[in-house]
């Protein structure tokens, strides 16, 4: 059988310079029209049939023998974040930069392709190539799925990963159930009745009944949420007033809910209404109460985890593959691939102090050491190659 991390090597240069040309033009969501006029450049000069999906997005096939298919995504938007560092691949576009790592992505993904697509006539089935546009906003996956790139071929599973600075250049990292959590958004108005500020009892103070409300929602968290089920409540934004000597009519505010099941989300949804609501009416004020069903929760299925626990040693030593024990409480857009069709998503380690590499994503400075690209290159496509191939 093929070496998958020696081929891999053979491209690494590529891998790079196609990471870097990326990284100098970014895009963001649903604007990546030009990187996906290079996508489709590497995929004609391979000769793998494609199309475009999701204004910019981009799903291409690679047809072995047989219908089991596997689909390889990879995100393709950038952020709206001014670049700070000062390498040679900086980003060439103002207030644009690839801060969490989409570049690579896209990188690694088409060297697995290249690899998988010089081996076809062994793949006991196909392998379906998802670039997702829009990953930081919109959730790009959605509009995928129902754009059918699940389907012609039917896709049985997926695989996606994520590069994280927090783990060595050369590791991995598998976790089980839950990867990332689900986010609703949120945005509340109090209306009270306003007034002078020297005769508040003349009127009905919004910001008064506001400061109740966000005190009584933090009970949420540490009181009406089990020590050992994660969450968050954050309060991002409050807008209100115009002068120090009058009591406005209205607050806002804004902020977001994560969770990590389903039946939980459910309940943090319905427990804020109430109490908004409740405190408000309490209070002689009233609300309007608007939550957004952001990304849901990623979860990794057991026999696709299995699967790259048993892939994974292949390429690197069991040393190397991290079990990561706490979910992420961000989100993820991949998470609607996962509740699809089972599905594996896992982290590429790209970190390196001694490179200076420590730099979180959405974060100004933000790298990865490219080292890591060969082997996710290598461990995507042996992925692959394993489900289609071992029974």
């Amino acid at each position: 059988m093929m070496d998958f991390l020696k081929k891999a090597m053979e491209h690494k240069k590529k891998l790079i310079d196609i990471r870097r040309d990326f990284h100098k033009e970014p895009e963001l969501g649903l604007e990546e029209y030009k990187t996906s006029q290079k996508i489709k450049g590497y995929l004609e000069s391979m000769g793998i049939e494609y199309r475009s999906v999701a204004k910019t997005g981009i799903k291409a096939v690679i047809r072995g023998k047989g219908s089991k298919t596997i689909a390889l995504r990879a995100d393709m938007d950038a952020l709206p974040i001014e670049e700070k560092a000062q390498h040679e691949y900086k980003s060439q576009i103002p207030g644009k930069m690839h801060a969490c790592g989409h570049d690579a992505h896209m990188a690694v993904l088409l060297g697995a392709a290249m690899i998988l697509k010089d081996m076809e006539n062994e793949l006991n089935g196909n392998v379906v190539l998802l670039f997702e546009p829009a990953e930081e906003t919109v959730g790009g996956a959605k509009l995928m799925i129902e754009e059918g790139v699940l389907e012609d071929p039917h896709v049985d599973a997926v695989i996606g990963l994520h590069v994280g600075e927090n783990l060595q250049c050369g590791t991995i990292g598998l976790k089980s159930g839950a990867v990332n959590a689900a986010s609703n958004p949120f945005s509340v108005k109090i209306r009270g009745k306003g007034a002078h500020g020297a005769h508040p009892d003349m009127g009905i103070d919004p910001i008064t009944i506001t400061c109740n409300i966000i005190n009584a929602l933090q009970t949420m968290i540490s009181r009406e949420t089990s020590p050992t089920e994660p969450a968050v409540l954050t309060i991002g934004a409050i807008h209100a007033g115009t002068a120090e000597n009058v009591i406005p009519d209205e607050v806002e505010f804004k902020g977001t809910i994560r969770t990590l099941s389903m039946e939980h989300r459910q309940f943090m949804k319905s427990r804020f209404r109430e109490i908004v609501e409740g405190v408000s009416a309490s209070m002689r004020g009233s609300a309007e109460i608007n939550i957004i069903d952001g990304y849901p929760c990623t979860y990794n299925d057991d026999m696709m985890l299995k699967l790259a626990w048993e892939t994974a040693p292949e390429l690197i030593h069991s040393d190397k593959i991290i079990e990561l024990k706490e979910p992420s409480m961000g989100v993820e857009s991949f998470a609607y691939f996962s509740m699809e069709r089972p599905s594996l998503y896992y982290v590429l380690g790209c970190g390196n102090k001694e490179k200076g590499i420590i730099y979180p994503g959405h974060n100004s400075r933000f790298d990865i050491d490219e080292d890591c690209l060969p082997l996710g290159s290598a461990l995507q496509a042996l992925l692959a190659y394993n489900f289609l191939n071992k029974k």
